[in-house]
């Protein structure tokens, strides 16, 4: 199969892309973390602070404030178990167990791993492997790299003045061993997801971030050490207490070559540990990884996107709302994804403007893609029923004016409800049925294949922001992948120019559930 085709049909149409007798072997289940042995370790503060209002703004930044930035981003925080007797003949129970973080993720596999390059007081500089099982860092390599991760970089950023720099990962395995090839798609989206929450941690610990989705994908893997058979960096994100600019590199360094780079130091090969016993092949991840490598600083790129204007359709403008504030550890504990517990309630118009702007401001993140001030390369979409003053239909979201842009009038819940593979949600229970859109050609001529990864993570960026938005104002939010596209597409009139339903997310109040809920804070 086309690296093309893959692509297409891991979107229209999955069953293609994954085999009729496909089983899932649970008992030879990879673990949801990456477990080093017989590497230097350092154990992290477990006094995590419960809330990160009014923090302070430290000059200085110690290991007990890495250990807690770390964990709000991707930590253990809750034992869930669980148990369920559906599809089963004889009704016997199938007991579940699983540990939990802050941000959701498909089937709560986690497929990431983070490696932080750390220059701290009280800490050899290197770089270090977040151990979430035990909340401590790995030594993988000790030493100053700045010049090295500089040119990774193409020179655009000035590691030197930079505190930390975090390297996300995916580990292929850890969720192809379930969905097959369908988890190319949700790597990239649980890595937004992580990249979002990890935006939205920086900013409430006063660190300044710039997210880097093009560099040299050898350079870095080998700087960590991983095989690019089973991982590879998906996304590097300096930290620093000032500023970072986007420099536009240095010229006279010339062409910068993975290869070349990488001779620098030594090759790496560290023994970790996954559980399972027979780890089979994924050669279209594979296959998709190799065709996303950038090799050259001369293939960086930066796109800019036209202001979308439709003068011809009327637009309704949304209420003006004050910036939200809120606890984000607070908001993180209480975020619930809501199935069967979805209750149709009435939405005011002052929720709805909040969670459209506050959703789409976040995406003034810095990035080394588009220029400054780019309008988004993604968009919010959505059918919305039952919202005060706001006539049932499905409309487009205008950040710019903060208006409402009516696609097509009427109620569309069954259509949503018939498109839906999954049982568990009840769409005729929601008020609010977003839709993150994008470009059906995912920027190929300018990123190539790489752009459908960047793609999925803005996706993945923007429904995290969605969901702790949603909880702050006292909904909840679910996002599904399990959507009839070309469906959701027609409902919007997409294809006209060139667009597609990227991910689905009801959103409205719910009843709380009866469980059993552990947390491993207090």
């Amino acid at each position: 199969m086309s690296l093309d085709a893959f692509l297409y049909n891991l979107h229209f149409d999955i069953e293609k892309v994954r085999p009729s007798d496909w089983e899932v072997d649970w008992d030879d289940a990879p673990l949801s973390y990456k477990l080093y042995r017989e590497l230097p370790v350092v154990p992290l503060s477990l006094e995590v602070p419960l809330t990160l209002e009014n923090r302070s703004r430290s000059i200085k930044f110690d290991l007990h404030g890495i250990g807690h930035f770390l964990w709000y981003v991707f930590g253990l925080t809750q034992f869930s178990e669980s148990v369920s007797t559906l599809g089963s003949i004889d009704q016997e129970a199938d007991f579940m167990q699983s540990y939990r973080r802050f941000i959701p993720s498909g089937g709560a596999l986690y497929p990431n791993e983070l490696y932080i390059y750390l220059k701290i007081e009280d800490l050899p500089a290197g770089v270090y492997h977040y151990d979430v099982a035990h909340h401590r860092l790995v030594l993988l390599r000790e030493g100053n790299f700045d010049s090295y991760i500089s040119r990774a970089l193409g020179n655009r950023c000035e590691i030197s003045d930079c505190f930390g720099t975090v390297f996300v990962s995916t580990m292929f395995w850890k969720n192809f061993y379930k969905y097959n090839n369908f988890a190319y798609r949700l790597q990239g989206l649980d890595t937004g997801v992580l990249i979002g929450q990890l935006l939205e941690v920086a900013k409430r610990f006063g660190f300044e971030s710039r997210v880097y989705f093009q560099f040299l994908d050898r350079a870095i893997n080998h700087l960590l050490g991983l095989s690019e058979q089973e991982e590879s960096v998906y996304a590097i994100i300096p930290l620093s207490l000032d500023k970072i600019p986007l420099k536009t590199g240095n010229d006279k360094a010339g062409d910068i070559c993975a290869d070349e780079l990488s001779l620098e130091l030594r090759a790496m090969q560290c023994n970790h540990y996954v559980r399972s016993q027979k780890v089979k092949e994924y050669p279209m991840l594979v296959k998709m990884n190799e065709a996303s490598m950038i090799r050259s600083t001369t293939s960086f790129r930066k796109i800019s996107v036209e202001e979308n204007v439709n003068n011809e359709v009327q637009s309704l403008a949304l209420p003006q709302v004050p910036q939200l504030s809120y606890d984000l550890a607070s908001v993180c504990r209480k975020r619930f994804s809501p199935d069967v517990d979805f209750i149709l309630g009435k939405v005011s118009q002052t929720q709805l403007a909040t969670l459209l702007k506050e959703s789409m401001d976040a995406y003034s993140y810095l990035n080394d893609i588009n220029e400054e001030k780019c309008e988004p390369r993604i968009a919010l979409y959505g059918c919305l029923y039952n919202v005060e003053g706001i006539p049932n239909g499905a409309y487009h979201y205008d950040n710019v004016t903060h208006s409402l842009r009516q696609e097509h009038p009427g109620d569309h819940r069954s259509q949503l409800q018939y498109g839906t593979s999954g049982s568990n949600v009840n769409i005729f229970q929601i008020p609010i049925c977003l839709h993150v859109v994008g470009e059906k050609n995912f920027s190929k001529t300018v990123l190539g294949y790489r752009g459908y990864r960047i793609q999925q993570m803005e996706a993945g960026m923007l429904v995290q922001r969605l969901l702790l938005i949603a909880t702050a104002i006292g909904m909840g939010g679910h996002p599904l992948l399990g959507f009839e596209v070309n469906s959701c597409d027609e409902i919007y009139h997409l294809s006209s120019n060139g667009n597609t339903s990227l991910i689905q997310i009801p959103i409205g109040p719910y009843r709380h559930r009866p469980w059993l809920r552990g947390s491993l804070h207090s």
